[in-house]
């Protein structure tokens, strides 16, 4: 080999070296970072306190079920099980076996894995879950205590390592974002051994300030194990008690700790925290133009509308004024004049037009040359109609005396007013002959000034 070598050829070299210095291990590890992209192949990570190794676990070394345990060889009794890279997740300590070797696009060292057996959860995943429900029996996580965020807070603590990028991000969206807030940084180690007792000095230290409207609590992203000083129980009593509402933005997004339970609003980031803190700069400037042209239309409306009352009670009182008045009254009186002379106007003509129409008339039905020989007529016409009428009613009169005279003589009832009397049967008719009635039978007589009832005792007829 050259003094100078390419960096394919030294990658080349080193990966001989490693597939067979290691062409088969066994690995144990807890689970970090899986996952499952549309291949099916799985990535992973292997780790333990002081170190992480890459893992894949290629689709075509996958079985769809485990027959035996790998490592004693003994076989499942109840048949095949799922295979461990189908139940594979985040926190179980598995062993796995394979061949060491590097992918060279990246060039690192990765374990591409054979066998894989679960060897129980981790350690740090099964204290993270303990206290997790120990200190969720305690309230710790209960919304109902959870406070919301001060609006537009302008003072604001924040607790992080100074050093570190998770409060550069966070100070590069405070320049974009808020109306603009002084910020106090309370400096404390994220990591390690001494990290917990000193977090926890700095919340108690911000708090006893008393100049913070909020605390936020940052550190950027990191293994199980980088992230645990934010898991301590002492941490999460700090926050718990915390009489100043706590934004707590550690890791990414998938990261969870108990502090980010404990607190009151969790962030994804530490840029999402100065998001949830303050809109951006542009959506203020946005939100303030809108209100503008929103205040500028709503004074147009009321200006419109004071302008349109006035106009309203302009024309009242001009409608209502005295002047106004007397000369609407005048307007009713010319029109009255006018409309009666008119209507007076249209009835001389119309009565000119039916006296032209009765002379017309009169003259075609008596052929009178003038007026007065019209009159002269009709007058001689009246006497002979009146006097006609009059002869006629006469002989009516007589007529009807006649008439009169005729329907006395000949009403039934008449006769009885000289003493003669009518006998009826039970149906009301006139017994005529002795052969109409019988021994016995019921009568009803009619006097002229009466009526009774009678009872047959005997019929006699009369001889012929």
């Amino acid at each position: 080999m050259s003094a100078i070598v390419s960096v394919s050829d030294l990658t080349r070299a080193i990966r001989g070296q490693l597939e067979d210095r290691f062409a088969y291990v066994w690995v144990r590890g807890q689970v970090t970072n899986v996952s499952r992209p549309a291949s099916g192949h799985v990535y992973f990570s292997l780790r333990d306190e002081g170190a992480s190794l890459a893992c894949v676990w290629f689709k075509s070394r996958k079985a769809d079920g485990e027959r035996f345990d790998p490592l004693t060889g003994e076989i499942f009794e109840g048949g095949p099980r799922e295979s461990l890279a189908a139940r594979l997740e985040n926190g179980q300590e598995v062993i796995c076996s394979g061949r060491i070797t590097v992918y060279p696009p990246r060039g690192g060292y990765q374990l591409i894995v054979e066998f894989g057996q679960e060897a129980g959860t981790g350690r740090l995943h099964a204290e993270f879950e303990a206290l997790k429900l120990r200190l969720a029996g305690l309230g710790y996580f209960d919304a109902a205590r959870k406070r919301p965020l001060p609006r537009m807070p302008r003072h604001v603590a924040v607790i992080t390592s100074p050093g570190g990028a998770a409060i550069r991000d966070f100070l590069r969206i405070v320049d974009t974002c808020g109306p603009g807030a002084e910020i106090r940084i309370y400096p404390s180690p994220v990591q390690g051994l001494e990290a917990p007792d000193r977090l926890v000095a700095a919340l108690r230290r911000a708090c006893a300030d008393q100049w913070a409207e909020i605390i936020v609590l940052i550190r950027g992203g990191g293994s199980l194990e980088d992230l645990w000083a934010f898991n301590s129980p002492l941490v999460a009593e700090a926050v718990f008690t915390s009489p100043v509402p706590v934004l707590a933005g550690i890791g990414h997004e998938m990261d969870f700790t108990i502090a980010d339970l404990t607190a009151d609003v969790r962030a994804a980031t530490p840029t999402h925290a100065g998001y949830l803190i303050w809109p951006e700069r542009r959506e203020l400037a946005q939100q303030l133009d809108e209100s503008a042209v929103a205040l500028q239309r709503r004074f147009r409306e009321i200006l419109e509308r004071r302008e349109q009352s006035v106009a309203t009670v302009q024309r009242a009182l001009v409608w209502l004024s005295p002047g106004r008045t007397l000369e609407r009254g005048f307007e009713r009186l010319a029109e009255a004049q006018r409309r009666l002379l008119q209507a007076g106007k249209a009835a001389s003509i119309q009565r000119e037009a039916r006296l032209f129409e009765l002379r017309q008339r009169l003259g075609a039905a008596f052929g009178l040359p003038s007026v007065r020989e019209r009159l002269a007529g009709l007058e001689t016409f009246t006497q002979r109609l009146r006097f006609g009428g009059e002869r006629h009613m006469e002989g009516a009169g007589a007529a009807l005396m006649q008439v009169r005279l005729v329907l006395e003589s000949l009403d039934p009832l008449r006769p009885l007013e000289r003493g003669y009397s009518v006998a009826l049967d039970a149906d009301r008719r006139i017994v005529r002959s002795v052969r109409d009635v019988k021994p016995g039978m019921p009568l009803h007589v009619r006097v002229a000034d009466g009526a009774l009832d009678a009872t047959v005792d005997r019929v006699i007829p009369l001889p012929r």
